[in-house]
């Protein structure tokens, strides 16, 4: 099946007695045992599955073309239940310009667990390479990255990874399946803030990680999901795997809508650059276009001016939302520094806009008003 027939179809008779195309959302807590004593596949307590729950890892696991996945009640909570499968003492590799949450996680909770970490750019698969140390048990990527869109070769990291018997997670929210399959070209484990695009209408909490293979590693991020807590309502689940239905489409929609804007924004007097995978002028353009189906709706851009020029444009507009969350239908955007606090590497003059599915014409039109302020 084509992909989006899979993201209409997949998971909906797991957990599904009824004849209802679209499956309940089952609220209880607790599921009766058998009469014989309880089986360790039967559902028992929804912190440790719910079919809700399962309906949607089933779907994001297929449509990543993994084997397992674990559904969370946030990205962050996604994260670090990876990063605590690891043991104190293992080494992480993780980009100097990754998404501000990750690093604030890992610098304030990970670290003082005693994770060791390598901050590092990421373009370059051999100063990748350089930094691998003996006790080096992850390398994370995330590619474009947040906010500077750099691009990361997932191949290429990822069998260097293998000959050393690294694992390789690609933080995959941005792209989304539509747009890049991280374990198609080598990854072992995908995340996702299913906040982001899956949710897609700025209504939803949930993180999820999908894994290649059903492993011990992967079995350990299991066992930190069910012991750890940090699980989505089945009512939330129920609405990731409606809204993922249309995912697809929705993406299509970004894809074509950020290409327009890009279109204005790099002939914008006001622009002093752009930051795009999409673009010839991007420094990895030929690997983005190697491993990317699509571009999607994220952009980054230099105003031609101070901070408080870019906060006061941001301050401008009226259809686009000042906001710093992402992937929702409507347009947002922020002055990415003033997001990110201690530690961020974002040039002050950065502005960064998730394009939603409103007209394009609309939005260029608003931020052309934004622009003259």
């Amino acid at each position: 099946m084509r992909f989006e027939t899979k993201a209409i179809h997949a998971g909906l008779n797991i957990g599904n007695p009824s004849k209802s195309i679209v499956p309940p959302i089952s609220p209880s807590t607790i599921f009766e045992i058998d009469a014989e004593g309880r089986d360790d596949s039967d559902l028992h307590y929804s912190r440790l599955a719910n079919p809700n729950r399962l309906q949607f890892e089933h779907l994001i696991a297929t449509l990543e073309e993994g084997e397992a996945a674990a559904a969370f009640s946030s990205g962050i909570a996604a994260a670090t239940a990876v990063l605590q499968a690891l043991r104190p003492g293992d080494h992480l590799i993780i980009p100097e310009d990754v998404y501000a949450g990750n690093r604030k996680m890992v610098k304030q909770l990970m670290e003082p667990w005693g994770l060791k970490t390598s901050f590092i750019p990421m373009t370059d698969p051999a100063v990748v390479e350089e930094h691998i140390r003996p006790e080096t048990r992850l390398i994370w990527i995330e590619t474009p990255s947040n906010p500077l869109m750099q691009i990361t070769d997932i191949e290429e990291v990822s069998r260097v990874a293998a000959e050393q018997g690294i694992k390789v997670l690609v933080d995959n929210t941005w792209p989304t399946p539509v747009n890049q399959l991280p374990l198609l070209l080598g990854a072992d484990l995908v995340l996702h803030s299913t906040s982001k695009y899956f949710g897609g209408h700025s209504d939803i909490l949930g993180g999820a990680i999908v894994a290649k293979e059903s492993d011990e590693f992967f079995e350990r991020i299991r066992f930190n999901q069910q012991m750890g807590g940090a699980v989505p309502s089945p009512q939330d689940c129920w609405l990731l795997s409606r809204s993922t239905r249309t995912l697809s489409y929705r993406m299509k929609g970004h894809n074509e809508h950020a290409s327009a804007v890009v279109e204005y924004l790099t002939n914008h007097k006001r622009i002093e650059d752009v930051y795009y995978p999409g673009l010839p002028s991007h420094p990895n353009h030929e690997v983005a276009v190697r491993q990317m189906k699509g571009f999607g709706g994220m952009i980054s851009f230099l105003l031609d001016g101070s901070a408080d020029e870019a906060v006061r444009v941001v301050g401008g507009s009226r259809l686009i939302k000042r906001a710093t969350s992402l992937g929702g239908v409507e347009s947002t955007w922020e002055h990415r520094q003033s997001s990110e606090g201690e530690g961020s590497v974002s040039p002050v003059n950065l502005i960064r806009i998730s394009v939603g599915l409103e007209h394009p014409e609309d939005i260029i039109a608003d931020l052309e008003s934004a622009l003259s302020v």
